[in-house]
């Protein structure tokens, strides 16, 4: 059994094969999440790109874990220069982990990382949607990014739960959304990115609703699926 919890934003846990995966763990600072960053265990941070609200918590939690740290080249060698333990990973290719494979598609939006008490700006790489794999089980996090054509193309990969942005604003929004979800045909699509900030405030349902019937589901901060 794979187990999917969402945390608001874009915070997905994945419980899979003895291991906690975190992917894009920003902890303080979601208003949505209903947990500290001290509170959080995880084995595994899957990062799609360099944002501060994507990247988060990532150090304190890997260092207090011990976990490792899954992400796009310049981004993690960023992160091994703070003495985290890292897996550069770069769009299009994949990985078999000892619990799972990842694969990292492209998505369309920037990446950098934002140092506001020196007011510099990092770059970290290309952003990326990661795909991962664990006991037959496809699980699709698309990271923030705009609709794009290829996302057609992930159709192939036949997604168990697709983990789609609706804010607007910095990523596709409830239409596009509703379009990329349609291309991809995920057995189940869950809107992610909302409701954080004022600039992307959205009703998820009503996107659901855009959504083939049983297609579509909002999961609630703390709130999971089983695959």
């Amino acid at each position: 059994m794979v187990k999917v919890t969402y945390h608001g934003h874009s915070v997905v846990e994945i419980q899979t094969n003895g291991k906690t995966i975190l992917i894009d763990p920003f902890i303080s600072g979601n208003g949505q999440c209903n947990h500290e960053a001290s509170e959080m265990k995880c084995d595994v941070i899957l990062l799609t790109h360099g944002h501060n609200d994507h990247v988060g918590d990532t150090v304190e939690l890997a260092k207090k874990n011990e976990a490792l740290v899954v992400a796009p080249f310049e981004l993690a060698t960023y992160l091994g220069w703070q003495g985290l333990n890292v897996h550069p990973m770069h769009i299009g290719g994949a990985h078999e982990f000892e619990f799972g494979t990842v694969k990292l598609t492209q998505a369309f939006h920037g990446s950098s990382y934002t140092d506001e008490e020196n007011q510099q700006i990092i770059y970290t790489g290309m952003p990326a949607g990661i795909l991962f794999k664990a006991e037959g089980k496809t699980i699709y996090h698309a990271g923030d990014t705009a609709l794009y054509s290829d996302m057609k193309l992930l159709a192939e990969h036949q997604i168990d739960v697709a983990f789609l942005p609706i804010g607007d604003n910095f990523t596709m929004g409830p239409e596009d959304a509703a379009t990329a979800s349609k291309w991809i045909d995920a057995k189940t699509t869950v809107p992610m990115h909302y409701n954080t900030f004022p600039v992307i405030e959205q009703d998820p349902h009503k996107f659901v609703e855009k959504l083939e019937e049983g297609k579509g589901k909002v999961l609630e901060s703390g709130e999971s699926i089983e695959l």
